[in-house]
Parts: C-alpha cells; sequence; structure tokens
C-alpha cells in the first residue's frame, strides 16, 4: 500500500493529554508524544512531502470537550486529514461517576458520531480514528484497573463502529499495547496505565504510521 499522505497537505490530530503531551507549553507546537514521533518518521522517509501538521489535543479532554469546541479547533482548519484520540477520560470519570463530567457509553457514540458527521458534512477530510487504550494487563482482580480493561472494550466497539460507518482508517492501538506487554514490562512503555512514555509514544506513531502505509 502507497503511503497515503500527499504533499503539502494539512494533518490535524485532535484528543485529549496523550495528542497533547505539551503542546500548549514547553513542547509547543506539536507536543512531545506521538504526534511529534509521526513528524519526525515521516520527514526522515519522505522529506520532500512538506506537510503541513498541527496539534490540537487538550489535557483532560473527554468527546464532550470536542463537540464543545469542534467549530474553532477542527473544523476551522478544513484539514486534508483528521486524526482523532479520545475515550480514556470519558470512561474514566463515567466509572468515577464523577459530577457533571461522566461520558456514558451511550453519549460517547452519540456525540461521537455527531462530530464525525460534521466533518463529512463541512470539510473534504479523510479521517483517522485511534482506539482508546490502556496499558494493563490487570484483567482479573476487583481492582480499578480490572474494571477500567472489563469496560474499555464497549467504547472500542463504539470507535470501530464509527470506522465503518464514515469509512475512515482505525489504528488498534489497545490490541498492539495489550500484545506488547505479553513480552515486556509495564515500566518499559509508561509509568501508569493511561499515559505512555516515550517509548509508549512510538509504538502509538509506529501503529499509526503502519496504517497509513508508510
Amino acid at each position: 500500500m502507497p503511503f497515503a499522505l500527499k504533499p503539502k497537505q494539512t494533518v490535524l490530530f485532535i484528543g485529549d493529554s496523550i495528542t497533547d503531551c505539551g503542546r500548549r507549553a514547553q513542547a509547543a507546537p506539536l507536543g512531545e508524544g506521538y504526534v511529534r514521533h509521526i513528524r519526525d518518521l515521516i520527514a526522515v522517509k519522505y522529506p520532500a512531502l512538506n506537510l503541513n501538521i498541527r496539534n490540537t489535543g487538550i489535557s483532560g479532554n473527554t468527546v464532550r470537550d470536542l463537540f464543545n469546541r469542534w467549530t474553532d479547533d477542527c473544523i476551522a482548519y478544513q484539514p486534508d486529514w483528521l486524526s482523532i484520540k479520545i475515550g480514556i477520560n470519558d470512561i474514566h470519570r463515567w466509572l468515577r461517576n464523577i459530577e457533571d463530567q461522566a461520558v456514558t457509553p451511550d453519549e460517547f457514540a452519540d456525540l461521537y458520531d455527531k462530530i464525525l458527521a460534521r466533518v463529512k458534512k463541512e470539510t473534504k477530510a479523510r479521517i483517522i480514528l485511534v482506539e482508546p487504550f490502556y496499558m494493563s494487563l490487570d484483567a482479573k482482580s476487583d481492582s480499578f484497573r480490572s474494571t477500567v480493561l472489563e469496560h474499555l472494550p464497549s467504547y472500542i466497539k463504539t470507535v470501530n463502529s464509527m470506522s465503518r460507518k464514515y469509512k475512515t482508517k482505525i489504528v488498534h492501538t489497545h490490541k498492539a499495547y495489550q500484545n506488547l506487554l505479553k513480552h515486556i514490562s509495564p515500566d518499559q512503555i509508561c509509568n501508569e496505565p493511561v499515559h505512555p512514555n516515550a517509548s509508549g509514544h512510538l509504538v502509538i506513531a509506529y501503529e499509526w504510521l503502519k496504517t497509513m502505509g508508510w
């Protein structure tokens, strides 16, 4: 499969802290996570592409936050490609029942559908969906981590359903991390299950680029 990105295209990344990764502070404008890794790896292999890569990820965001800022932080850029990675804050706040912040699985599906419908209606962007993930193997205890792993598949199922409906590309990050954790210790890719370290961000970048035919 040839590489999907073409010269001078605009690629917009949006999501939560994993996408943000300092892009509004010490690591402006792309952050120091997978977005920067993707930019750098593309530049190494395809230096003539001269892509316009933008990052509008914001730490702590849920799909509700994306819905509320979608006009300014997505549609206004009129990207050629849009990459969305959202979901882990949604499930955390739902499981913890945080007042006014919990995003149920049904609301997650409804709002995800609405933002994707706007992309299709108001832009010409092609879409890449990045599944939410959780870097833990603790699936058989009574811990909070085990509870997250129990309920995360419903959110992942929604992302896959949206991918089929809107004919997007999809990056199966949760499966990639779970397979990796069968062979390495978690501290090689993360300090806790939500946020990858530098090596963990390379996993997202690799899976994203593989999906795009890099």
